[in-house]
């Protein structure tokens, strides 16, 4: 029984949420809203929630994009996977989806002084992603589960390999589980010399345009078709 404690202790301590913890209440209005969104707007079983950061939040279009599927999104400022792993089951715990969908791409900028705990190694990364998912099924139960991949972009080229190294550690995990499937854009992003088509972006080089988001849509709902 002690040994049992102990190891309760431990696998507490070791938690994300105490790594990782809130040092901003920054978000907290956003979520909110989001929270007092859910009224007006759930997400029922013939629906796809969508989760994550800037590129779900600004994604004007998303309902006639993702045509014929149904879609709720629920993203918000540009969250890192270590803050929202805080907010996960409050985005999540008012709908009943189909399947969740997430895309993050912030845990690695090459701009430290961005973020509140700098950039993050690829590994810690899928540490946050899979208690992220976890979060998930503790209220959803085995919902299927999409991972968008993150994009490569102009803006944060000088650190693709690291993003990318990223990228292939989710992948292969989402591999090996039931119910997590992981969506590839990438070599649709890049041109025959493996650089970022600037004709996706806006002038900031890192968010979608119109014609972005037309083709991640066409991937997402690609996907979505095969799986679900």
């Amino acid at each position: 029984m002690r040994f049992l404690t102990l190891l309760l202790i431990l696998l507490i301590s070791c938690s994300p949420l105490k790594k990782y913890p809130l040092k901003s209440d920054r978000w907290e209005k956003d979520i909110k809203v989001l929270e007092s969104n859910d009224e007006e707007e759930p997400c029922d079983d013939d629906c796809i929630l969508f989760v994550g950061s800037s590129s779900i939040r600004l994604w004007k279009e998303i309902k006639s994009d993702m045509s014929p599927y149904k879609v709720v999104k629920r993203g918000y400022g540009g969250a890192h996977f270590y803050d929202l792993i805080h907010y996960t089951k409050r985005l999540v715990k008012n709908h009943k989806p189909r399947a969740i969908a997430v895309f993050v791409a912030n845990d690695i900028t090459g701009k430290n002084n961005n973020s509140w705990y700098g950039d993050l190694k690829p590994k810690e990364v899928l540490q946050l992603f899979k208690f992220f998912t976890k979060e998930i099924k503790s209220i959803h139960g085995d919902i299927p589960i999409f991972a968008i991949e993150t994009t490569p972009t102009i803006s944060r080229w000088s650190v693709w390999d690291k993003i990318s190294k990223t990228n292939d550690m989710i992948k292969d995990y989402t591999a090996k589980r039931e119910n997590l499937n992981y969506i590839t854009t990438r070599l649709d992003f890049l041109d025959s010399k493996g650089y970022p088509r600037e004709k996706y972006f806006v002038n900031d080089k890192l968010h979608l345009n119109k014609l972005g988001y037309r083709l991640w849509s066409k991937i997402i709902k690609n996907n979505f078709k095969e799986k679900l």
